[in-house]
């Protein structure tokens, strides 16, 4: 399914969306009540546009971070104060308390939703592939990848592109783990690896202001899921959650979510259509 046809089946769908925005009795809102005591919420971020963004100036934006930013600001939480991390330290910096949510395009898998809980879904994306112009290789799939003994992939470090290039294959000798996006298409360019993967409007991001003509995108990869992710919230904070899920809701029937995400290339119909609890199921 490309990801024209899946947002267009999720606009359909969004029109079943019918969410109760009453505030519900939170059985323990100490979280939130020591959030608006501190005036901020410490979030963590990828700096993966348009996902998640730090200007020059340090300031925080990007889809993820404005949609909390709003959502933290109607509870009553003044402001939020990112921290860029790689996805594979993001769960654990939130277990041990250096975050108090993650917002950065976490897709939302089985084994994840087990760790932290989440949000009901905010950004949906597909993946793709940065690769030399022409693909030499004919890489059109991550298990193309692995059928090719000469196809290094970059990706990032517990990322969902680096599990679905071991998933299908790919020893891990020939997947390279890439601290951020500019490494990502300097390596490219450089020829030290292949292809290098991220979600499509990420890479599409992150190719457009290169402005390389000798780079091309593939998307979306064949094969590969469509995903969600969602604000995650450390287990036992599952008041904060449900508070923050009230905000959201509201925001997904007004219009006002999206307003924030459209501009920045996400469907709102696409993450109105599903749930958390269909993409915590997925496989």
């Amino acid at each position: 399914m490309s990801m024209r046809t899946f947002l267009t089946m999720a606009a359909g769908a969004s029109a079943l969306m019918a969410v109760v925005v009453a505030t519900p009795a939170f059985a323990d809102d100490g979280k939130l009540e020591e959030l608006k005591a501190q005036g901020f919420a410490r979030v963590a971020i990828a700096n993966e546009p348009p996902f998640t963004a730090v200007a020059a100036d340090g300031k925080v934006s990007g889809a993820a971070p404005d949609v909390a930013r709003e959502v933290f600001k109607r509870l009553g939480v003044a402001d939020i104060v990112a921290s860029i991390s790689e996805y594979g330290a993001m769960i654990p910096g939130l277990q041990a308390g250096r975050h108090d949510v993650i917002t950065a395009g976490l897709f939302m898998k089985p084994e994840r939703c087990a760790a932290v809980v989440y949000s009901e879904p905010i950004l949906c994306d597909a993946e793709a592939f940065a690769l030399k112009k022409g693909n030499p290789l004919k890489l059109q799939s991550y298990k193309d990848i692995a059928d090719n003994p000469d196809a290094k992939i970059g990706a990032p470090g517990g990322g969902t592109e680096e599990k679905l290039a071991l998933e299908a294959g790919v020893p891990r000798d020939r997947v390279i783990v890439v601290p951020d996006g500019q490494s990502g298409l300097k390596m490219l360019q450089d020829g030290r690896i292949d292809v290098y993967s991220l979600p499509v409007l990420s890479i599409n991001d992150l190719v457009s202001k290169a402005s390389d003509p000798n780079i091309e995108v593939v998307a979306p990869v064949v094969g590969a899921p469509v995903y969600c992710d969602g604000a995650a919230f450390r287990k036992g904070d599952e008041a904060l959650r449900d508070a923050f899920d009230v905000e959201l809701a509201k925001m997904k029937q007004s219009g006002d979510f999206a307003k924030i995400i459209e501009p920045y290339g996400f469907s709102a119909a696409a993450a109105m259509s599903t749930s958390r609890e269909k993409l915590c199921a997925a496989q």
